[in-house]
């Protein structure tokens, strides 16, 4: 075998002896949820939740979710999960859907459900998807897998998808229109009882991505906040909704949910292959194999907090954005953009000011070790908060002061480095096929073997 694979070892190393290398590989470069320096990724409740998500899970560990007649607990459990998901989300006894991995997953299958239901409903061999420039990633890579054109329309002035524009792109081709409760960058709705009516006068279907904002927006409703339309299943348009469990639900990873209005569109999703010799198969989403611990902990996440706990979760999310929204439009030359609807929000500096944003995100870093995800066009800071923001608010926005004075010190002939030089670097080139390669190569190199120099 060639010397620079790492072979396995030929004799088991002892279970407290990995337990520590593993607790040791942390240590060194991975974040802390918990410590509040990070806004995104994770999504927790408290320590006690945590570990009551870690036995729920450990209860399924081995448990296969691919065959539900050999499990019919995780059978039952899904469907609960799904139900409770229709009830919060404005449902019927209609509605139906199922459990995903993920945000990525329920959007995928929400895809290839309506192109699939179009293709045989309507007969159209050529699909397209209209799409807000604000739109997840992840309904570019579902345009990407199961070829189906994306139509993009642009955002107004208040970050929300142009509804006149969506009337110029419509042909006999659209199976579907995207919106967005909330949008990623911004944290604000899309005009969704806009684009449904759109949707149902043509005959087409209408997602609505709730990855972000369905376990939280519901209680920010319920709790008198303002928010800037409805956009669950009062509106009858609306044909699916994706909603992601792991995030405000709650929930252990990997867990998301796909709803359709019926069955008449769900039985889209389904895949079956009767002609195998290894029998009949049959799969309600992407993958085979489906973890039975991500099930449980979900249903067990749903159950132990109950109304009452999302609604306590949602109002100290709520006040923690408000307090740090608040604080960040205090500050000189920055402001929050847009009018957000929860506790999501994006940041940028004001139009007046001409310094280099991702240096302020680098001193910010280096000053109190702040993980902040980096938008682009234009340069932005994405903010997720719950009730893990709670105890370093006020240590943020001072070192956010401090850092704002620090980069407005730096001589103008300063060198950026960085992450801000690579930034930096990438919003200079224009050609958008190099700047895919440039991250593919990246991507090639992060996901490969390095072995490790010895001492």
């Amino acid at each position: 075998m060639p010397k620079n694979l790492l072979e396995i070892p030929k004799n088991g190393v002892p279970h407290e002896e990995i337990l520590n290398t593993l607790k040791e590989e942390q240590k060194k470069g991975d974040i802390k949820p918990q410590s509040g320096r990070v806004f995104g990724l994770s999504y927790l409740v408290d320590e006690e939740h945590t570990e009551f998500l870690k036995r729920a899970y450990s209860l399924y560990f081995e448990a296969n979710a691919l065959n539900p007649m050999s499990y019919p607990s995780l059978k039952n459990m899904e469907a609960e999960v799904v139900a409770m998901t229709a009830w919060m989300l404005n449902g019927t006894r209609k509605t139906t859907g199922t459990m995903t991995s993920g945000g990525t997953e329920s959007i995928l299958m929400g895809i290839k459900t309506h192109r699939d239901w179009a293709r045989d409903t309507k007969g159209v061999t050529k699909p397209e998807m209209i799409l807000p420039i604000t739109a997840h990633p992840a309904f570019e890579k579902a345009a990407h897998y199961f070829d189906v054109k994306p139509v993009h329309i642009p955002i107004r002035d208040d970050f929300r998808a142009d509804i006149e524009s969506i009337k110029k792109v419509l042909n006999e081709n659209t199976i579907l229109i995207v919106g967005s409760a909330p949008c990623y960058p911004y944290g604000v709705i899309d005009p969704i009882e806009d684009l449904a009516t759109i949707a149902a006068e043509n005959d087409i279907g209408c997602h609505i991505d709730a990855c972000l904002g369905g376990f939280m927006l519901p209680w920010v409703e319920k709790l008198g906040h303002p928010i800037y339309c409805k956009w669950d299943f009062r509106i009858p348009g609306v044909t699916s909704i994706s909603a992601d469990l792991h995030k405000y639900g709650f929930a252990a990873k990997p867990a998301s949910t796909i709803l359709y209005r019926s069955d008449d569109i769900r039985k889209y999703q389904f895949y079956i292959y009767s002609d195998w010799c290894g029998g009949v198969f049959g799969s309600p989403s992407m993958p085979g194999s489906r973890p039975g611990g991500a099930i449980a902990a979900a249903w067990a996440a749903l159950k132990a907090l109950g109304q009452e706990g999302y609604i306590s979760n949602t109002r100290d999310s709520m006040e923690i954005a408000k307090k740090m929204m608040d604080g960040i439009n205090s500050i000189e030359g920055l402001h929050i953009m847009g009018e957000p609807d929860m506790a999501i929000y994006a940041w940028t500096f004001d139009d007046d000011v001409d310094l280099d944003f991702f240096t302020l995100l680098d001193i910010l870093k280096s000053k109190g070790g702040w993980t902040i995800n980096r938008m682009q066009s234009p340069p932005a800071a994405h903010h997720m908060t719950s009730r893990t923001h709670m105890p370093i608010v006020d240590e943020f926005l001072s070192d956010l002061k401090w850092s704002m004075k620090k980069l407005r010190s730096l001589p103008s002939t300063a060198k950026i480095e960085g992450q801000a030089a690579m930034y930096g670097m990438m919003a200079t080139i224009k050609d958008r096929e190099k700047t895919d390669q440039i991250v593919r190569d990246l991507l090639l190199q992060t996901y490969s073997y390095h072995p490790k120099k010895k001492n």
